[in-house]
């Protein structure tokens, strides 16, 4: 049997979850996706998928002028009055389904 060694990696409780519910019906042990992921590292020589980053910047206070600023809540202020909102908990559960976590 070949040498092993361990490595240990922190993830969400609910992602691991359900990564391993699809890996046990394709069979495969968590151990050997991880084992799979690393050889694809090293035969692609980089992460084996693509990876971008996203296309538009979101805002950061750090580089808006106080006028910017201003106008930003102000959209945000007509967004509330015209009722344009989402509850939190329906945003957050969006993103689950959408991300699948």
């Amino acid at each position: 049997m070949a040498r092993t060694a361990n490595v240990f990696a922190r993830v969400e409780p609910n992602l691991k979850e359900a990564a391993e519910q699809i890996l046990n019906e394709l069979g495969i042990p968590m151990s050997n996706a991880v084992g799979m992921f690393l050889r694809q590292v090293v035969l692609q020589r980089g992460i084996p998928f693509e990876m971008k980053l996203p296309t538009e910047k979101p805002l950061s206070y750090s580089v808006l002028t106080k006028e910017q600023f201003d106008g930003e809540i102000e959209k945000g202020m007509l967004d509330i009055e015209c009722k344009r909102t989402t509850p939190a908990e329906e945003f957050v559960a969006d993103m689950k389904r959408k991300y699948d976590i």
